[in-house]
C-alpha cells in the first residue's frame, strides 16, 4: 500500500516557504491577537486582575510605596521590658488579718505505692517488718504491710497545700504539729489531705493561726485528724 507523503521539493506543490502558508500563519496570529485582547476588555471589574489594594494591604505600604510589611514594629508594654522577681506569686500575698476561721486548704490528692514506703525507710530509718514483709503483717493481722504514721502525717505538710503561698510573706515558724492515727494504710490507698483555720489568736505583733489537718482514704473514711499551730506577723514588713 502506497502512502502519499509531503514533501519540500519543487515536485510536490506545497512548501513550508511558500506565499501561501505565510499568508495563512499571519492572519492566524491575528486571529488569536484579537481574541486576546477580547477576553481581556471581557473581564469583570471585580476579577482579581483589577481588584484594588485592601485598606490592610495598603497599610503595609510605606510613605515611598514599599511594603514595610517585615519592617513595621508593634508598640510594645513598657511593662514588658521590666521584670521584678518579688513581684512574683503564685497566689496574692495575704497577712493574718486577712485569714478567716473556716477557710479549707486542700493539697493534690494521691495513691501511695511501695515506692513511697521505701523513701519513707530510707530518710526515717525505720525499719521494723511491719511496714516492708507481707508476712509478718499478716502473721500479726493485718492485710497488708502498714503505711508509716509519721508519712501519713506528712501529707498534711502545709506547703503540700497553696497556704505558705498565701502567707510567706509574713510566716515566722511552724510551732506545733500533733494528731491522732484513725485508720490504718496500705499501699494503692488514695489519701486526701486538708487544713482548715480553726482558730486565730492575735499576739501582739504577731498572731498564732491554729488548723486542724485531716486526711481521708478513697472509701471516705478519716485515717487520720490532727492539729497545727503557726505563728505570723500581723502585717507585712
Amino acid at each position: 500500500m502506497n502512502i502519499p507523503t509531503q514533501t519540500n521539493d519543487a515536485g510536490s506543490g506545497i512548501s513550508p516557504d511558500s506565499d501561501e502558508g505565510s499568508s495563512c500563519l499571519s492572519r492566524r496570529n491575528v486571529i488569536f491577537g484579537a481574541a486576546a485582547v477580547v477576553a481581556a476588555m471581557s473581564l469583570p471589574k471585580n476579577s482579581l486582575a483589577s481588584t484594588p489594594l485592601s485598606t490592610t494591604d495598603q497599610a503595609l505600604k510605606n510613605n515611598n510605596g514599599k511594603d514595610d510589611n517585615m519592617n513595621s514594629t508593634t508598640d510594645i508594654p513598657e511593662t514588658a521590658h521590666t521584670f521584678d522577681p518579688s513581684n512574683f506569686t503564685v497566689v496574692p500575698a495575704r497577712t493574718f488579718e486577712d485569714l478567716r476561721v473556716g477557710e479549707i486548704f486542700r493539697a493534690p490528692s494521691r495513691t501511695l505505692t511501695d515506692a513511697h514506703a521505701s523513701a519513707f525507710q530510707a530518710v526515717s530509718a525505720d525499719n521494723h517488718p511491719i511496714h516492708y514483709d507481707v508476712e509478718y503483717a499478716r502473721r500479726h493481722g493485718h492485710t497488708a504491710p502498714v503505711v508509716h504514721g509519721l508519712q501519713v502525717l506528712a501529707f498534711t505538710a502545709p506547703g503540700a497545700t497553696l497556704f505558705p503561698q498565701y502567707i510567706g510573706d509574713v510566716f515566722i515558724a511552724f510551732t506545733e504539729a500533733s494528731c491522732k492515727f484513725l485508720k490504718e494504710v496500705h499501699a494503692g490507698d488514695t489519701l486526701y489531705s486538708a487544713l482548715e483555720i480553726v482558730a486565730l489568736t492575735p499576739q501582739g505583733d504577731s498572731g498564732q493561726v491554729t488548723t486542724r489537718a485531716t486526711v481521708h482514704n478513697q472509701r471516705g473514711e478519716l485515717v487520720l485528724s490532727g492539729e497545727h499551730k503557726y505563728l505570723l506577723r500581723r502585717h507585712a514588713q
